[in-house]
């Protein structure tokens, strides 16, 4: 958090001068998330007469250290906006690493009714706690994810054994990929299809638009299908610059949040419903994996033991109570 005296200049402005502020995403900008955002923006200056003015910034302005500075950006009054996937906000808020939980979710519909219920709530609130603004009914898609490999298909968990597995920066992610026996590297999408080119990992496990926009099929020649986790971006903000705005502000951008989450939910999921057979087209050698082993895997490890105990019974519960009994 800022020290006091050191508040955003937005956050000094009088209630009649323009406020300004940036929002961070981390894919490009012909991605499945950037014209979305731009859209949310665009109506909320429109409708509130130009008092907000927020400019929307694809792979996170070229920072160094992409979502994982950018998150801290978020936590200091430095950034305004940001979308992060829970695993990554996990390293703030350790609740949110509950929506890649491995195979919580039964299908797309089964997420957003929970974002979208108590448990989006609880959520909200956790990182109200930590200072981070979390509009859960403007939960964005991304998809569930599969694996990509370089050298051989994944058919089962134990093809996994050995592998080097790129991650995102999140403790889930890598104890996800040690419990199947593989050994996790954390690198952020920025770096993704150089770190695959390069050999750094031999393995990388993504949603399939991701996959597509980012070209990793250049670096992956497999594509095996396992629906193994969800991840989705969450619109998160410094707390402190949303309370600073006046409560029909707040209004005006919640309604075009959740317009253009619902719109961006029906086109990635439509995209999705293409993604194998375009992926295909551009040389992936497609496969679907055995998810029972990895559950079965995840099962002998004590996984689902481990990360309820690292939650905590509140957390658990709340999780429990949208999606059924895990592990």
């Amino acid at each position: 958090m800022p020290a006091a005296g050191d508040v955003p200049e937005a956050m000094q402005s009088s209630p009649a001068a323009p406020i300004t502020g940036r929002q961070f995403h981390n894919q490009p900008e012909d991605s499945h998330i950037h014209g979305f955002l731009v859209r949310l923006w665009d109506g909320v200056r429109r409708d509130t007469d130009g008092m907000l003015a927020v400019t929307v910034h694809a792979r996170c302005g070229d920072i160094p250290g992409s979502d994982t500075e950018a998150l801290r950006m978020v936590q200091d009054g430095r950034l305004e906006f940001h979308t992060l996937m829970g695993g990554i906000l996990g390293n703030a808020v350790k609740a949110t690493e509950m929506q890649g939980l491995p195979f919580a979710f039964r299908d797309h519909a089964h997420v957003f009714e929970a974002m979208d219920g108590p448990f989006g709530r609880y959520l909200a609130e956790e990182c109200a706690r930590a200072g981070i603004l979390m509009l859960p009914e403007a939960t964005f898609e991304n998809g569930f994810r599969h694996f990509g490999a370089s050298l051989a298909p994944i058919r089962t968990a134990a093809d996994l054994r050995g592998l080097t597995v790129r991650v995102p920066d999140g403790e889930l992610f890598r104890d996800f990929v040690r419990a199947l026996g593989g050994e996790p590297v954390t690198v952020n999408i920025r770096e993704l299809h150089s770190a695959l080119a390069s050999g750094r990992a031999s393995v990388q496990e993504n949603a399939l638009v991701v996959m597509l926009v980012n070209r990793l099929y250049e670096v992956s020649r497999f594509l095996s299908l396992t629906g193994h986790m969800w991840s989705g971006f969450n619109l998160i903000g410094h707390l402190p610059f949303w309370q600073s705005l006046p409560p029909t502000i707040q209004a005006v951008v919640r309604r075009h949040a959740r317009a253009a989450a619902e719109a961006q939910r029906a086109h990635t999921e439509a995209m999705a419903e293409r993604m194998v057979s375009e992926l295909s087209a551009r040389g992936m050698i497609v496969n679907t994996a055995d998810a029972d082993t990895f559950r079965e895997a995840l099962a002998r490890d004590g996984f689902y033991a481990r990360w309820r105990a690292r939650f905590g019974e509140e957390a658990w519960g709340a999780l429990e109570a949208a999606v059924g009994p895990l592990g």
